[in-house]
């Protein structure tokens, strides 16, 4: 793998407790449009490869008779597994392992999903283990944010959080180049608009899959954020997880605050949901 790739243990460390309340929720309906998409019957079974605390593991577990979620990191697995609890969730189970171990005697799987972390793996080796995962015809699934369509402008008097100015707190606190770990974004070829590869178009044509189909879900609701919430944000992002900060993580979090402070006194931010992309490639119906 290219260095940026290299696999590092530390890259969410600390940041499983404030995922699920920082970062915002896919599309309303996002699990729906998947599974009429795939035209699934609730026979089959997913792996969510790199699930983190299982935000979308769940919300497709009605779909499916089983739902595996993959993730290297004990403390998001901990999470997903008491978000299952609460949820009533009794058809998912969580594995410790890396996107580079599969098949991992996972077995046979209908869809292998990722939302947003296909980027952090070895990807042309991952794809071709996925590839003979898969049942004939079942499907590699991204879902990611649709980031190239522009948000329509908060109404006043709300206010979106002052994302620049965190970013040059982050920057004051651990230097100017985005942070990934123990490592940064640079050096990884084609990127993305935040540093990540893209392309995986290109990844898995040279896998074997194919017939890809790409559906957006639309969104753009406004949803109310606190400091507390755009706070857990920083701290769920692999470039500005808890660890990171060493002993100054008290003095950034302070620091964090007044400029929340600083951009709405009474702390109370908005945010308009972004769509959802899905996009679909199948693995060939006369391949084993």
């Amino acid at each position: 793998m290219p260095q940026a790739r290299q696999w590092d243990s530390t890259l969410f460390k600390g940041s499983a407790a404030y995922y699920e309340r920082g970062r915002l929720p896919y599309a309303p309906g996002f699990a729906q449009t998947l599974a009429t998409a795939l035209g699934l019957d609730g026979q089959e079974r997913l792996l969510d490869v790199g699930c983190g605390p299982g935000i979308v593991t769940l919300a497709m577990a009605q779909f499916f008779t089983e739902v595996v979620g993959v993730d290297p990191d004990e403390d998001m697995l901990a999470e997903a597994g008491r978000s299952a609890k609460h949820r009533g969730v009794t058809n998912a189970r969580w594995v410790a392992a890396r996107a580079e171990d599969l098949p991992a005697g996972l077995g046979e799987f209908r869809v292998v999903l990722f939302a947003q972390s296909f980027h952090w793996t070895d990807r042309d080796h991952v794809a071709a283990a996925v590839l003979e995962m898969l049942e004939p015809g079942g499907a590699f699934v991204h879902v990611s944010d649709h980031k190239h369509a522009p948000a329509e402008p908060l109404p006043p008097p709300l206010v979106a959080p002052p994302y620049e100015r965190i970013r040059d707190v982050v920057s004051q606190y651990l230097g100017p180049v985005r942070r990934a770990g123990q490592g940064s974004l640079s050096g990884a070829a084609p990127h993305s608009a935040d540093g990540t590869p893209d392309r995986e178009d290109l990844v898995l044509a040279r896998a074997g899959f194919e017939n890809f189909e790409r559906h957006v879900v639309p969104a753009g609701q406004v949803v109310n954020r606190s400091a507390d919430d755009i706070v857990a944000w920083v701290f769920s992002r692999s470039d500005s997880a808890p660890h990171l900060f060493g002993a100054r993580l008290e003095d950034f979090e302070r620091d964090l605050r007044e400029v929340l402070r600083e951009a709405s006194p009474d702390s109370r931010f908005a945010e308009r949901l972004p769509a959802t992309e899905i996009m679909t490639w199948r693995k060939p119906h006369g391949q084993r």
